[in-house]
């Protein structure tokens, strides 16, 4: 069995306690974001997810200040297709892994939604963009394994002696990491990925794709190599009453009409398709815990393991139970959820699951964080 590992999430595109309600929203400032930087690491923290949507702040930018002022955290930081040349994209990632003493993850992305990559200048087909991802992949990965020149035709990139120096501390090379619902993700996933992540469902249908995943990758040789794990927030209060007010407080400003945006924005990603299949189909709660009401108005990873800390830890154990190891979270205010999850989730965790965790010794505050003031809102 794998470690355990924890990912948590750097919200560079604002932070908020309720949707929709400019009084309980924090645009993105450098304060905030070193708050909750410096709460992730406190909370010993293997991995911190830099977004990269457009309303975000630039990913590898934020993510070399969040690494320059922790000493363990990791960022994961995506790696877009058509978004830059991959031999600079290897020696930028290279470059970063020896400034942070071996710090750095990368995120594939290849599925997001066509209005936003098209507002970007970006205009391949989603499958096209599947393509050209499996090709910056396998160039980045023979770039940073080789010392000899690198010379590559393929459909869309044609290298003559191409080099990346400095190499990655991290050998053989940093962590690749791919969350998405498509065949297209899943044989990617298969061929190049350490993580492949899955968004909120059934336990009993991750153990089910886990086990499809795994089949693709012993085509490549990979079944033992691929890990798995859950892109999930996490709504956790001293109480279960508590939990649910908060899980409520986050959607209850939110117009209804904003549910036909998220349809239309998200009609071409199959991940995004299977939450909405699982809202139509459970409703708010697709199991106990497991609750879906940021689904009904939020792209992406959406739905939520809400309850005290002895509910959330037991929920995240049934995802460990079918295959999980990886947990990427996020929760509101996202630096007073990491504390809530460091100090009260994780130790139970740690004690259900004995031998899995890293060595890492835990710093954490004595006391909740401190608030942060609230700022102009800016979703």
């Amino acid at each position: 069995m794998q470690p355990l590992e924890f990912g948590w999430f750097l919200p560079t595109s604002g932070d908020t306690l309720a949707y929709g309600d400019p009084d309980e929203t924090i645009a993105t400032n450098p304060e905030h974001l070193m708050k909750v930087v410096a709460a992730v690491e406190a909370a010993d923290f293997d991995y911190m997810l830099i977004p990269v949507a457009r309303y975000c702040w630039e990913a590898y930018v934020s993510g070399a200040f969040a690494a320059a002022n922790t000493a363990k955290v990791a960022p994961l930081i995506a790696a877009r297709p058509g978004y830059m040349n991959p031999v600079l994209l290897a020696k930028m990632i290279a470059t970063f892994d020896q400034f942070s003493g071996g710090r750095i993850c990368v995120n594939l992305i290849a599925g997001q939604a066509d209005e936003e990559i098209r507002s970007e200048g970006v205009t391949l087909a989603k499958e096209d963009r599947y393509a050209i991802m499996e090709e910056e992949v396998s160039i980045m990965k023979a770039l940073w394994t080789s010392d000899e020149p690198l010379h590559f035709k393929g459909r869309f990139h044609e290298l003559k002696g191409a080099l990346c120096i400095p190499k990655p501390l991290q050998k053989p090379y940093p962590k690749f990491y791919l969350g998405g619902g498509s065949e297209e993700a899943w044989n990617l996933s298969a061929k190049h990925s350490d993580v492949h992540l899955f968004w909120g469902d059934l336990p009993e249908k991750i153990e089910a794709n886990i086990a499809e995943i795994r089949e693709r990758a012993a085509t490549h040789g990979r079944r033992d190599d691929i890990g798995f794990g859950m892109r999930l927030q996490i709504v956790c209060r001293e109480t279960e009453e508590e939990a649910l007010a908060a899980a409520d407080k986050l959607i209850f400003n939110i117009a209804e009409e904003a549910r036909d945006d998220l349809k239309r924005y998200t009609a071409s990603s199959k991940a995004n398709q299977r939450v909405q299949e699982l809202v139509a189909e459970k409703g708010m709660w697709i199991a106990p815990h497991l609750w879906s009401g940021l689904t009904r108005f939020r792209p992406g990873a959406g739905i939520g393991v809400v309850g005290n800390p002895e509910q959330v830890a037991a929920t995240l154990q049934q995802f460990i139970d079918a295959g999980c190891h990886s947990f990427c979270l996020s929760g509101y205010l996202h630096h007073e959820e990491a504390w809530r999850f460091g100090n009260w989730v994780r130790p139970i965790l740690e004690r259900q699951n004995p031998g899995r965790f890293g060595g890492n010794d835990r710093v954490l505050e004595a006391s909740k964080p401190v608030a942060a003031s609230k700022k102009a809102h800016i979703y």
